[in-house]
């Protein structure tokens, strides 16, 4: 496949299902792989993944419910709902963070570029979450990106003990493709892109 039509392959699906379509440890491993070739500011390799399955993969979600139970609006709550049991649907859930220590230490290593490190590490968190969505598009398996944080970051990281430098960015639940998504609108390329020679 080109990776063109990869690029065009690689869709929001909300619709999950578990059908088994790799081994959990094939989904893991290509995650793995992706992770280690993920471009890095100054090589620093700050992004942190973490892959749930099974019980700590809908515990993530009932953790996200309860948290979203408590600020949503009464005539939301059911809709809400739906959503997140879509998400639930699936064969599990990647969590990406930064490291906030990685981060900080080049602070300190390259004072003139401190500003600019934290948006270094999103950029290269969004390159990441790209890559792995990639990844699983071209092994038929949905996924989407979700930004549930920063209202469960410290529910999370309590449950699972992660540390507490770790930041926590998006959350990408994925599985089974069982329904295909609407057309995608695409504006007017004219007005997304200029060309001068």
């Amino acid at each position: 496949m080109s990776i063109i039509k990869s690029f065009e392959n690689r869709r929001s699906i909300y619709s999950l299902g578990n059908r088994q379509i790799l081994s959990q440890e094939e989904i893991s491993n290509l995650i793995k792989k992706t992770i280690e070739n993920a471009p890095t500011a100054f090589n620093s390799q700050s992004g942190r993944i973490v892959i749930l399955y099974n019980e700590p993969y809908h515990t993530m979600w009932d953790i996200t419910m309860k948290a979203l139970n408590k600020v949503t609006p009464p005539e939301r709550i059911n809709s809400t709902l739906a959503k997140i049991n879509s998400f639930k649907n699936g064969l599990g859930t990647i969590l990406f963070f930064e490291d906030y220590s990685v981060i900080s230490a080049l602070q300190r290593k390259f004072p003139l570029y401190a500003e600019s490190f934290p948006t270094w590490a999103e950029q290269s968190s969004g390159m990441l979450q790209y890559m792995v969505w990639l990844a699983l598009a071209e092994n038929k398996i949905g996924a989407s990106v979700q930004h549930y944080s920063p209202l469960i970051e410290e529910d999370i990281k309590t449950q699972f003990n992660l540390p507490n430098e770790w930041h926590l960015i998006s959350q990408m639940p994925f599985g089974s493709i069982e329904a295909i998504p609407c057309v995608k609108k695409i504006n007017p390329i004219e007005t997304r892109v200029k060309i001068f020679d």
